[in-house]
């Protein structure tokens, strides 16, 4: 993984809000993005920012039917940036 993706994908979790929403996709196995902002105090444009900001760090991916807008976890980012969290962490314990 490159580090420009992993510090976008830092990025992307150090906001509170983002981290709840994406917290709250991992709990589902797909989510609508109406769902998502029936939970959160927060507008329907905040949501899709957060919502764009994890995607485009890889963090979710987006599908689309109709009208609706449906978000799912992309594992495969989550196990390379906490594979590259791990190497670092070792490397610093040398």
């Amino acid at each position: 993984m490159e580090e420009t993706q992993i510090v976008r994908i830092a990025k992307a979790l150090g906001d509170p809000t983002r981290f709840r929403i994406l917290s709250v996709i991992a709990e589902q196995k797909e989510i609508r993005c109406s769902e998502l902002t029936e939970r959160f105090p927060i507008k329907q444009a905040t949501v899709s920012h957060h919502l764009k900001v994890l995607t485009e760090a890889g963090l979710i991916e987006a599908r689309h039917e109709g009208s609706s807008h449906y978000f799912r976890i992309n594992p495969s980012n989550f196990n390379t940036f906490a594979t590259t969290l791990m190497g670092v962490a070792m490397y610093a314990q040398d």
